[in-house]
C-alpha cells in the first residue's frame, strides 16, 4: 500500500529463514513486512518494479541450499528470495526502460523491487496474451523447451520422443506439443492419473503413463516405446534416465533440462547404463537457457501465432497472493501443481 504521496509503499516479502537440506518446506520461508521508496536513487541505472506474477521453478532449490560445491550463489538469509517474474516499471533511471513498461526477468519475491542493473530484463511488446504467460510459455521456460527440443535434439518427422515430468510445468507440456507439430510420436510420463489424462486429452500426447504405478521403468518404456527412443527430453534424471539409456535408438539425442527427482536426495541415484551412449552413438547434452536468449525474438515469432491460433495450448496453476507463494513453490517438488506454477502478486 502506497504512503507519503506515493513516494513510499509497504512491501511484503518472502524471506528464506534458513538453508534447506532435502525437500523444502513452507516453514523454511516466511512473510515479512517492510517499506520501499518508489523513486529510483539518483545517479543510478535502477528501475522500480511492481511485481505482477512470480514463476515457481525447480532450479530455485539450488539457491535455497548451502552446498560444498555450490552451483549458484545461495539466497541471502533474511532477504527476499528471487526468481523469474513479470512486472510493471514504476520509475526508471535506465535509458532502456520507461515508466509503465511491462517487463520480465529475475526479480524479488516481494510486492515491489528495486533492480539496480536491469540489463537482463526483457520488455514485453505483445499484450494481447495473458501477462502471466511471460512467466512461462513466453518467458524462460518457453525458451528452455524450444532450445532443448529444436536446437539440441534436431527432431525429424517420425522420431519417437519421450518427455518425462511432462505435466508438472511449462517445459514438458510445450516439448510434447512441439514434437507433435513436428510429426513425431510422443510419449510422456507424469505423476497422477489426472496429469496422464491431460497429457493425452489436452496436449495431444500419443501415449502417457503414471510413473508412480510403474515398478520397472525399463519394462514400461519397452511397452510404450517398442520401437525405441530417438529423442529423450529429460526433466527428472535418476532411474528414469537410466531406463531410457537401455531403450535408445541409434543416434538418439537426449536434452538434459533438469533432474527434479534428484534435487531433494542426500545421495543422488547413480547412472549404470551410460555405455549405451557409446553403443548407440547417442548424444546427451545439458544446457542453460540463458545462453540462448539471443534467440528469444525468433522464438516469439514462432510461438505467438501458435498460441493465437490455438495450435499450442498452455496450462497454468495460479496461486493467488504473495502469502501463498511458499506453498506454491514447495508444491512443485511434490508434484502438487498441474501445469506451470505461477503466483499472482499484484493486479494492474
Amino acid at each position: 500500500m502506497a504512503t507519503g504521496g506515493m513516494d513510499e509503499a509497504s512491501n511484503m516479502k518472502v524471506v528464506l529463514k534458513h538453508y534447506v537440506s532435502g525437500s523444502p518446506q513452507e516453514t523454511d520461508m516466511h512473510l515479512t513486512a517492510g517499506t520501499i521508496k518508489l523513486k529510483v536513487p539518483k545517479d543510478s541505472n535502477s528501475i522500480i518494479l511492481k511485481n505482477l506474477y512470480l514463476s515457481c521453478d525447480p532450479s530455485m532449490i539450488f539457491k535455497m541450499m548451502k552446498l560444498e560445491r555450490q552451483l549458484t550463489d545461495p539466497y541471502v538469509l533474511g532477504s527476499p528470495i528471487t526468481g523469474y517474474g513479470v512486472a510493471k516499471v514504476l520509475d526508471s533511471a535506465h535509458p532502456g526502460f520507461a515508466k509503465d513498461d511491462l517487463v520480465w526477468g529475475i526479480t524479488g519475491w516481494e510486492e515491489y523491487s528495486l533492480i539496480s542493473d536491469p540489463k537482463n530484463f526483457f520488455k514485453i511488446q505483445h499484450t494481447d496474451v495473458p501477462l502471466s504467460y511471460y512467466a512461462g510459455i513466453l518467458g524462460m521456460p518457453g525458451i528452455t523447451a524450444n532450445i532443448g527440443f529444436y536446437e539440441l535434439c534436431a527432431p525429424k518427422k517420425g522420431d519417437y520422443v519421450f518427455v518425462s515430468a511432462a505435466a508438472c510445468g511449462a517445459v514438458g507440456q510445450l516439448v510434447g506439443q512441439f514434437a507433435k507439430l513436428h510429426g513425431c510420436h510422443v510419449v510422456g510420463s507424469a505423476g497422477s492419473p489426472e496429469k496422464v489424462n491431460i497429457l493425452k486429452s489436452k496436449f495431444g500426447f500419443d501415449e502417457a503413463f503414471n510413473y508412480k504405478d510403474e515398478p520397472n521403468f525399463d519394462a514400461t518404456l519397452k511397452r510404450h516405446c517398442p520401437e525405441g527412443i530417438d529423442i529423450y527430453f529429460d526433466n527428472v534424471g535418476g532411474k528414469m534416465l537410466d531406463a531410457v539409456l537401455l531403450n535408445l535408438r541409434p543416434h538418439a539425442r537426449i536434452a538434459v533440462c533438469g533432474m527434479i527427482s534428484q534435487y531433494n536426495r542426500e545421495q543422488p541415484d547413480g547412472i549404470q547404463n551410460l555405455s549405451s551412449i557409446v553403443s548407440k552413438e547417442a548424444r546427451m547434452q545439458g544446457y542453460l537457457a540463458t545462453n540462448y536468449y539471443h534467440l528469444y525474438p525468433k522464438y516469439l515469432e514462432m510461438i505467438l501465432p501458435l498460441i493465437k491460433e490455438s495450435k499450442v495450448v498452455y496450462v497454468e496453476d495460479v496461486a493467488d497472493g504473495l502469502e501463498n507463494a511458499p506453498k506454491a513453490l514447495v508444491g512443485i517438488f511434490s508434484g502438487r501443481n498441474i501445469g506451470k506454477q505461477v503466483v499472482a502478486v499484484n493486479c494492474l
